[in-house]
C-alpha cells in the first residue's frame, strides 16, 4: 500500500452541519462517508489557493503525495471514485 492510499487512525469529529451534508454527499455519489470525505479533499486543491497552502505547509517531507503538489487534473482515485 503506497503513501496515498494507507489507512490512518485519525478520527475527526464533525459539526452536526457537517456530517449532514457529508451523509447527502454519500448518498449522492453512492459512497460511504470516508470515500465521499476523501473524495472532498481531492477537489481542495480547485477551490482554494495552493501557493498559499503551500506557503504555510509545515511538513515538506511528503510533498509528492499531497493533493496541492498534483496539477490541476483531478486525481485518477478521485475519478474511478465517482464512475
Amino acid at each position: 500500500m503506497n503513501n496515498t492510499t494507507k489507512k490512518r487512525s485519525y478520527t475527526p469529529q464533525f459539526s452536526e452541519m457537517a456530517t449532514i451534508a457529508v451523509r447527502r454527499l454519500a448518498w449522492a455519489i453512492n459512497r460511504n462517508m470516508v470515500n465521499t470525505v476523501d473524495a472532498v479533499i481531492l477537489l481542495l486543491p480547485r477551490l482554494l489557493d495552493k501557493s498559499t497552502v503551500c506557503m504555510a505547509c509545515k511538513d515538506s517531507s511528503v510533498c509528492k503525495y499531497c493533493v496541492f503538489n498534483l496539477g490541476d487534473a483531478p486525481p485518477q482515485e478521485l475519478v474511478d471514485m465517482l464512475d
